[in-house]
């Protein structure tokens, strides 16, 4: 199984850690965890950069795609270049959120019809876009 989790500049460091350290715990010898951006490397708001692993258009073959979240999410959720990257279906694919990562899963129109969760400073720009939020 194909795991990419997505980050960009001013993502929230917790969440990438968060994801990655317990993805990589499981004990699924078949799991291959991945971090992707949009650039070779990305400032998380406290300022810790880390290296990518590929960049954005690997997700689309991942089996499973989590986007992370930080202040970098309202920039992203505006920016047609990032998510033009992105030609997921979900049928095929996981595809999931931590807190405002909620952003851009509704910015990729896959929450229609659907209710989410995300962090509370993010609730009203998730609902100002359709997507009731708590």
């Amino acid at each position: 199984m194909k795991i990419s989790i997505i980050a960009f500049d001013d993502f929230t460091d917790i969440d990438v850690f968060l994801m990655w350290d317990l993805l990589n715990r499981v004990e699924h010898t078949d799991w291959r965890v991945q971090i992707l951006g949009d650039k070779a490397e990305h400032t998380s708001v406290t300022g810790i950069r880390i290296p990518m692993h590929g960049l954005l258009d690997e997700a689309n073959s991942s089996d499973a795609v989590l986007f992370t979240s930080g202040k970098g999410t309202r920039v992203k959720m505006r920016d047609a270049e990032f998510l033009s990257a992105f030609r997921l279906d979900e049928e095929r694919q996981l595809i999931g959120s931590i807190c405002s990562g909620a952003l851009l899963v509704a910015a990729l129109g896959f929450l229609e019809g659907r209710r989410a969760t995300t962090y509370p400073t993010a609730v009203k720009l998730l609902a100002e876009h359709g997507r009731p939020g708590g």
